[in-house]
């Protein structure tokens, strides 16, 4: 089968598309890439959320998808909206690559190693809400562009360290500038952090088929679940929060979190555990960690509706 995928032109972006290409390839399918450069991409001067969010990484590609141009879109999962346009669907999740947080600094080896008033770049609200959580004396900086403009800013001395997601160095071949890498109870991860989704026109069961052999379901339950806990705080909007499940044998335990990027209320924090055998199980127990961590921000007087920056690498 020939089949082309739509993929934003990062470093990063372009390695995951190659990385699926070379799986289809090896099932017998002939694949080419349609390289694109989302709005996503090109605004970097400003707040994500005020001029469109998460979906603005996504949206030329569902255009190639609806035009025909491709047949595929490879996407990092935590960039995909939690609703879909009607006539799309996410075809496939594969194997997770590492789902953690890493610190990465050229001079100090661990959050606890930086001096008192240290800058810390991130734009995620997420990031920056743990990061609060954890050390509220340091300088924390906003810091957009891709993984590679994220380190050079770096270098070029503008921070003493930033937060990146440990999966898009290791996909790089960059794991030697990972200092130390983040647990889940320090840093939790954000909702299908590390995950690739490939996403399809909703008719498109041929290639849902030649994307069967890809599928990684204890993956996919796994996100499922953290993304009907964000689905559920927020819709396709992103905010401080993170949602990170874990399957053991039957049973999938997750854990959410909400926090205040300004620091002014405490970290809220819930979890669950129970056995699940299918996507509709998995994202039934984040709804319900999601009904509890909203009751908990509201115990706490925090806000559900505050001004969101996607959580990009």
């Amino acid at each position: 089968m020939k089949l082309t995928i739509a993929t934003r032109e990062s470093r990063l972006a372009l390695w995951q598309a190659e990385h699926v290409k070379a799986l289809l390839e090896q099932h017998g399918h002939q694949v080419t890439l349609l390289g694109m450069t989302t709005k996503g991409d090109q605004i970097l001067d400003r707040s994500l959320s005020k001029v469109g969010g998460k979906g603005l990484f996504v949206k030329e590609l569902e255009v190639a998808l609806e035009e025909g141009r491709a047949d595929l879109a490879v996407h990092s999962l935590k960039d995909v909206p939690m609703e879909l346009p009607e006539g799309f669907a996410l075809a496939c999740v594969m194997e997770r690559e590492d789902p953690h947080d890493a610190f990465v600094s050229p001079r100090y080896a661990s959050l606890a190693a930086l001096p008192q008033g240290a800058v810390v770049g991130t734009s995620s609200l997420r990031r920056v809400a743990l990061l609060r959580a954890l050390r509220p004396d340091l300088k924390i900086e906003p810091l957009r562009g891709n993984l590679d403009t994220r380190l050079r800013k770096l270098d070029d001395g503008q921070y003493d360290a930033i937060v990146l997601a440990a999966a898009g160095l290791k996909r790089l071949g960059l794991e030697s500038r990972i200092r130390a890498v983040f647990a889940p109870g320090e840093m939790l991860p954000a909702a299908g952090q590390g995950a690739l989704g490939i996403e399809i026109r909703s008719d498109r069961t041929d290639v849902q088929q030649a994307l069967a052999p890809l599928v990684h379901q204890i993956t996919w339950l796994r996100v499922a679940a953290e993304r009907a806990v964000s689905r559920a705080m927020g819709g396709s909007c992103s905010m401080p929060l993170a949602a990170f499940a874990r399957l053991q044998g039957e049973q999938l335990q997750i854990e959410a979190a909400w926090g205040d990027p300004e620091g002014r209320v405490a970290l809220v924090r819930s979890h669950a555990t129970a056995v699940v055998a299918d996507l509709a199980a998995a994202a039934t127990l984040g709804e319900q960690v999601a009904a509890d961590l909203k009751a908990g921000v509201q115990r706490v007087g925090g806000s559900l509706t505050i001004d969101h920056t996607p959580d990009a690498d």
